[in-house]
């Protein structure tokens, strides 16, 4: 079975959750009940504008914030892995110090 990834991005330095991240993950919970998955991974991103230190406590604040709301929406926290890549792992590269809203992301992998 292959794995179902939703991406929830977040607005320059911040960590809450707009009413399209609140949607999609929504549909990531719900289809994580459908497809009986076994795992989900939460990995929090953020971009290279700030300091790595910075951008690694802001990317585990999104991860955590999204990981909340999952529990929210009915999926067990014990189902639920959580990391945080800061800057470290772009989906499109920049300089440092470069706002990437692409950065800027939570990525929800049902397996």
């Amino acid at each position: 079975q292959t794995a179902r990834t939703y991406l929830v991005f977040f607005d320059w330095n911040r960590s809450d959750l707009t009413a399209r991240a609140r949607e999609i993950i929504s549909e990531a919970a719900g289809n994580s009940r459908r497809v009986q998955s076994t795992r989900i991974e939460v990995a929090g991103h953020a971009d290279r504008s700030g300091t790595p230190q910075y951008n690694q406590r802001l990317s585990q604040r999104r991860a955590d914030v999204v990981a909340a709301e999952l529990v929210r929406q009915g999926v067990n926290r014990s189902d639920i892995g959580i990391t945080a890549y800061g800057e470290s792992r772009p989906l499109v590269a920049t300089a440092d110090g470069v706002r990437e809203p692409q950065n800027r992301r939570v990525e929800i992998v049902l397996r």
